[in-house]
């Protein structure tokens, strides 16, 4: 199952071509609520007005070749590392998800658009991600939700905040049961998860306004953001820290936040 292209000879015998425009659409979607998202929380609007602000109130200024510095040093330890969640559990979680989708999707549009020419390396990324889309999402869901762990409602609960959450991990695993079907030549519960999955893609980019889809582009902002205005002590109008558990006692670090 896991080297097996299950694009090629799908149960509903699809062509590619549709699939294609079908990715196509979901990138459409992306795109249209992304912009529609920013046009609404005006987030965007807001970066470019706290960085003028920031500027006025900056005490040193900052080299280019420093700015290029610590933006490229953000993406790679506060994005690719998820450096801004201090449990390892929690981190751990959201990597595996972040990188897994990211297999995922990546594998999914060249399995779709060279299915002819891709090596036999792609199938396997492509359930790998799933899988670890799936590890990821379902620990977290499970186990390590904010509503859940600190304020004890159970893991049934969904709110539309939720969307983005399920609907991705959904989609990998009615993919994953969609592959596996079909290679054991199930064809009638291969249909249904086809179906499934094809359903869950609908929600995931088609409910991006609503969700928490968009979230994703604008945190590596804020993280450079953040650390450009330390650079230029202008700190975001932020006091400096100060060093409370040094003074206190270090009791704090005993046991591990429960409330967010």
């Amino acid at each position: 199952m896991i080297t097996i292209n299950p694009f090629v000879d799908n149960v509903f015998n699809i062509p590619l071509l549709a699939m294609q425009g079908f990715l196509i659409l979901m990138v459409v979607f992306t795109v249209g609520g992304v912009l529609l998202d920013m046009m609404h929380k005006k987030n965007v609007k807001f970066f470019f007005e706290n960085a003028k602000k920031a500027k006025l109130s900056a005490t040193t200024s900052v080299p280019t070749g420093k700015k290029v510095s610590i933006v490229v040093k953000t993406l790679a330890h506060d994005v690719a590392t998820s450096a801004e969640f201090c449990g390892v559990t929690r981190r751990i979680t959201h990597l595996l998800g972040m990188y897994g989708t990211i297999a995922f999707w990546v594998a999914s549009a060249i399995l779709i658009f060279s299915s002819a020419t891709a090596s036999a390396i792609w199938p396997m990324v492509w359930h790998i991600g799933a899988i670890m889309t799936c590890v990821g999402g379902y620990w977290f869901w499970f186990i390590q939700r904010v509503d859940v762990r600190s304020e004890g409602n159970g893991w049934s609960r969904v709110v539309f905040a939720d969307l983005f959450v399920l609907s991705l991990v959904l989609t990998s695993t009615f993919g994953l049961l969609w592959s596996y079907f079909q290679s054991s030549n199930s064809t009638g519960l291969a249909m249904l998860f086809f179906i499934m999955f094809v359903i869950s893609n609908v929600v995931l980019f088609g409910g991006v306004y609503w969700s928490k889809f968009a979230h994703m582009f604008y945190k590596p902002g804020a993280a450079i953001q953040k650390h450009l205005a330390k650079a230029d002590g202008s700190r975001d109008d932020l006091p400096e820290p100060a060093d409370l558990p040094k003074q206190y006692g270090l009791g704090i670090k005993r046991s591990e936040p429960q409330n967010y």
